[in-house]
């Protein structure tokens, strides 16, 4: 069963935990596939993706193609001679490619699918308010996340979850179903059921549009979207103080619900409390990064810097 022949792919930090979590239970990776190096910071040095760093040390052979259609890498690829191939935080493969091996590729996806396909499950769960997720691992075909599932976990999503636990929470969940699925298909015994054809809940890309916090939204919302994007890319907004408009990161919160006869969002500020007045009551800001500052508590924030009495957020 571990004698399976397995090429990885993945690239961010959620698929080297499900690649060492295969590694630590000794099943054969013959290959990793993962993004070329990037140039990032101001010496725009190229930066190794989080998948190359783990397969260096681990000695893994490594293929990192600009192309997954380029006919060079696709003869690599088939060179060695995989039964299976793994998905996880990947590109989107082409026809050749995920119908190489015998056994067929899957991709392990952050949610339970039908619901939320997509680049951001994990972020999207929680800022549409959701109680419950999972993990799904999937056949993969020639759509975006529609394949015929072979595996689900569920867990729940708590009120004050944030994308960064709900993240390595599933990521570790993750970990032991993409086992759990290895041993299915190795052992001939995988079944399989169809995604039902539904328009279910979409995950969509996230940028600075979709981010942007909408102060006009209820209190609820605001909070879960916050949340739901703490710690990346963190959800923005423009403060207004005086004349200077900052724009600004919004990390930690909590909700206040309570009737007040503010006009929205204005901030309303004591010596350790940074408020802002929305529908039904207040987001208090417990974590925040104004441009040109780190990123500090409240309090810290508070000490150094002097919002207006007319300050609000736009």
């Amino acid at each position: 069963m571990k004698n399976t022949r397995i090429v990885f792919m993945g690239t961010p930090d959620f698929a080297v935990t499900i690649l060492k979590h295969l590694v630590d239970h000794h099943y054969n990776i013959v290959g990793v596939i993962t993004a070329p190096d990037k140039p990032s910071g101001r010496g725009r040095k190229l930066n190794q993706s989080a998948v190359k760093k783990y397969a260096l040390s681990e000695n893994l052979t490594i293929l990192q193609p600009t192309n997954l259609k380029n006919e060079d890498f696709q003869q690599k690829l088939q060179s060695l001679e995989a039964d299976l191939q793994i998905v996880v935080a990947f590109r989107m493969l082409p026809k050749t490619i995920w119908q190489m091996p015998k056994l067929g590729t899957f991709n392990l996806h952050a949610s339970l699918l039908p619901k939320y396909r997509g680049a951001a499950p994990i972020h999207w769960a929680i800022i549409n308010g959701e109680t419950k997720t999972g993990v799904t691992t999937f056949f993969i075909d020639d759509k975006i996340d529609t394949g015929a599932i072979i595996l689900q976990e569920d867990t729940t999503i708590s009120e004050t979850e944030t994308v960064g636990s709900l993240h390595d929470k599933l990521m570790f969940l993750g970990a032991e179903l993409v086992i759990k699925t290895v041993d299915l298909i190795s052992k001939g015994t995988v079944k399989t059921t169809q995604q039902p054809n539904l328009e279910e809940k979409f995950a969509p890309k996230l940028h600075s549009e979709n981010t942007k916090i909408d102060w006009s939204n209820s209190l609820d919302n605001i909070y879960n979207m916050i949340r739901g994007l703490n710690p990346f890319p963190a959800a923005w907004t423009t403060i207004k103080n005086d004349e200077d408009e900052i724009y600004t990161k919004i990390y930690a919160v909590e909700k206040l619900v309570e009737s007040h006869k503010y006009e929205l969002g204005k901030i309303i500020t004591t010596k350790k409390e940074l408020k802002v007045a929305v529908k039904d009551g207040f987001i208090n800001i417990k974590e925040i990064k104004l441009t040109g500052k780190k990123k500090m508590d409240a309090t810290s924030l508070l000490n150094g810097f002097t919002f207006s009495d007319k300050a609000k957020v736009l």
